[in-house]
C-alpha cells in the first residue's frame, strides 16, 4: 500500500491593525471605487510594533497544531515558505522551531515567492511518502507591507500581512494529496526585490532609490498567472481524472479578482467555484493559500473528503498546483 500524506490541522494569523481602502485614500492618489474595480480588494492587515514574520507564523503553527492534536514535540520538520524572513540567516523556521519547541527538527526557509507554501507541501509530501518523516509542519508567513513602497499607488494597494500553517502527517485513509507539481522559469522583469542580495547590495544608493521595495508588472502578471492557472488546472484534471464538478473548491493564490475572474471565464466554470479571502487580506504571497484554506475550514465549508485543488504562481517565476482529498 502506497503511503499517503495527508493534512492532519490547519492554522492562519492576520494581525489586528487593518490598512482599508479609505486609510489609503489619505496616503497616496487614489480612491476606493478605483481599488475594488483594479484588484477586488477593500482591506489588509499589517504587522504591529513587536511582530514579525516568525511571530505571525508562530500563532498560525499554534493553532494548526491544536486542530491536529499534536504536540510541538512531535514535530520532526519545519518549512517556512517565506519572502520576507526575520533575518536572512537564522531561518525564520529556525525561529519558530524555539518559540514552539520542537526541540531538533530540521527546519529551513523556501524562497519561492507565492508558491513558497504549495512547493512546501511538495517537499513534506515527499518526505512523508518515503518514511523519512511522521509529521511536518509547512507555513506561509510573509510581512510584504515591510517590503511595499507606499509611494508606488499601483503596488502599495495590493499586499498584506500574514500567516497559515499545516500539520502533514501520514494518512490512514483515501485523504491525502493525489498529485504535486512544481515548476520555475527565471523572469526578472515581472517582479523582483532587486536590493539586498549579492548582486545588488545594500548601499546609501540602492535604498536612496527606493531598490528595497518590491518592483512589479501588473500586466505582465495578470497574463502569466491566468495562462499558468488554468493550464495547471486542466492538467490536474485530466491527470488525476476527475472533473471539475467533482472538486468542491479550488484554493487559488489570493492575487488579484480579475485574474480569478478571468481564469474562470476561461475554464467555463462559475468564480464562486474558487474559495476567496482576497477582498479581506491582499495578497500575502506564500501565506494566502494556507490562510484561505484554514477560513474555509474553520467556517464548516470543507470537510473531510472534500476533493480540493490547489494553485499557486508567484515572482520568479515559480508555479505550483496539488489535488488534495482534505
Amino acid at each position: 500500500m502506497i503511503r499517503r500524506a495527508k493534512i492532519a490541522g490547519t492554522g492562519a494569523y492576520a494581525p489586528e491593525r487593518k490598512l482599508t481602502n479609505a486609510n489609503l485614500e489619505r496616503i497616496i492618489d487614489t480612491t476606493d471605487e478605483w481599488i475594488m474595480s483594479r484588484c477586488g480588494i477593500k482591506e489588509r492587515r499589517i504587522v504591529g510594533e513587536g511582530e514579525s514574520t516568525s511571530t505571525l507564523a508562530h500563532i498560525a503553527a499554534e493553532r494548526a497544531l491544536e486542530m491536529a492534536d499534536m504536540p510541538p514535540s512531535k514535530v520532526q520538520a519545519i518549512i517556512v515558505g517565506t519572502i520576507t524572513p526575520d533575518t536572512m540567516f537564522p531561518s525564520t523556521a529556525c525561529y519558530l522551531q524555539k518559540s514552539l519547541g520542537c526541540g531538533y527538527a530540521a527546519s529551513f526557509d523556501l524562497l519561492a515567492a507565492c508558491s513558497g507554501f504549495v512547493y512546501g507541501c511538495g517537499i513534506a509530501k515527499s518526505w512523508i511518502e518515503s518514511g523519512q518523516y511522521d509529521c511536518i509542519l509547512v507555513i506561509g508567513a510573509e510581512t510584504l507591507t515591510t517590503i511595499t513602497d507606499y509611494q508606488d499607488r499601483n503596488t502599495c494597494i495590493l499586499f498584506g500581512d500574514g500567516a497559515g500553517a499545516a500539520v502533514i502527517v501520514p494518512s490512514d485513509d483515501d485523504s491525502g494529496f493525489l498529485s504535486m507539481n512544481m515548476h520555475a522559469e527565471l523572469d526578472v522583469t515581472m517582479m523582483l526585490l532587486p536590493a539586498g542580495g549579492s548582486r545588488m547590495p545594500a548601499s546609501h544608493k540602492t535604498v536612496a532609490d527606493r531598490k528595497h521595495y518590491m518592483s512589479l508588472k501588473g500586466r505582465e502578471i495578470f497574463k502569466f498567472a491566468v495562462i499558468r492557472a488554468n493550464k495547471m488546472l486542466q492538467h490536474e484534471i485530466e491527470t488525476n481524472d476527475i472533473a471539475m464538478d467533482d472538486v468542491k473548491y479550488i484554493i487559488p493564490h489570493q492575487v488579484n479578482m480579475r485574474i480569478l475572474q478571468a481564469a474562470a471565464d476561461r475554464f467555463n466554470m462559475n468564480v464562486e467555484k474558487f474559495y476567496v479571502n482576497l477582498d479581506r487580506r491582499g495578497n500575502t504571497s506564500a501565506a494566502s493559500i494556507p490562510m484561505a484554506l484554514d477560513e474555509a475550514v474553520r467556517a464548516g465549508k470543507i470537510v473531510k473528503g472534500d476533493l480540493l485543488i490547489l494553485v499557486a504562481f508567484g515572482g520568479g517565476k515559480t508555479w505550483a498546483s496539488s489535488v488534495l482529498r482534505f
